[in-house]
């Protein structure tokens, strides 16, 4: 059964994670969800990405494709969806309702506009398996000031909805009762607009931004698959977080 759904109305695509509770991305997904970004076209205002259920917007990219030689095809297939993401003209949303962890928060990031429910949090767990998160380590030194980002990388604290508003890392926070009513409110703050101006805006301001996100994302691929996965620490804390068991660090 297909994981990922893609629909579309007159003002907006829809991506759809549906493998409740938790939206694990592992390979198969992820292609899943490669497939229906590249088949989105910029011909609606917007584009949005949810998930089915409150419990999680996706806990993240499986652990298990972390390990040993799936890891470079799993960073290809994740990685490919954020070029995809970051070439697209039209307006780009995340609906975040409950937990977004590692790769699931990665993919809100990578969206122009977040918007939370009230029970959502956000966090960047992989420094605890001895990993980190290529994407956020370039969205979190781009979206925050470089000491809270740095912070959130390598403590892999959790932080809630309203924290991630102040650290503005989301647009707006929503009571979780009447979220979609006020999502879509606030969605009708861009679909009153003229949507061949809100593109050509929005890449005047990715102009003005002036940096390579392609190329920052290949070196730091690079870093995580050449250098990290050759560590002692990083395949042992993956292999413990498989066997339930807690790690024990070399520090090498």
């Amino acid at each position: 059964m297909p994981r990922i759904a893609l629909s579309a109305d007159a003002n907006a695509w829809r991506i759809t994670l549906d493998d409740p509770p938790l939206h694990i991305l592992d390979i198969a997904m992820l292609e899943e969800l490669r497939d229906a970004l590249g088949r989105v076209t910029n011909d609606r205002h917007a584009l949005i990405i949810e998930a089915t259920g409150e419990r999680a917007f996706s806990a993240g990219v499986s652990v298990h494709d972390h390990l040993g030689d799936r890891a470079s095809a799993m960073l290809e297939r994740f990685h490919d969806c954020f070029r995809i993401l970051a070439r697209l003209d039209l307006v780009t949303v995340a609906l975040v309702h409950g937990i977004a962890l590692g790769g699931g928060c990665e993919l809100a990031l990578a969206c122009d506009f977040v918007l939370a429910s009230d029970r959502a949090s956000f966090g960047l767990p992989e420094i605890q398996l001895g990993v980190f998160p290529p994407v956020a380590a370039y969205q979190l030194s781009r979206q925050l000031a470089p000491r809270k980002g740095l912070e959130l990388l390598l403590t892999g604290d959790p932080i809630d909805a309203a924290t991630a508003a102040n650290h503005g890392l989301v647009n707006a926070v929503f009571p979780a009762t009447d979220f979609d009513a006020r999502a879509n409110e606030w969605l009708d703050r861009i679909y009153r607009h003229s949507a061949s101006s809100l593109r050509i805006a929005k890449r005047a301001f990715r102009i003005a931004q002036a940096d390579d996100f392609e190329s920052h994302l290949d070196s730091v691929e690079r870093l995580y698959l050449d250098e990290l996965m050759k560590t002692k620490d990083a395949n042992e804390g993956l292999n413990a977080f498989v066997e339930k068991r807690k790690p024990t660090w070399s520090g090498k």
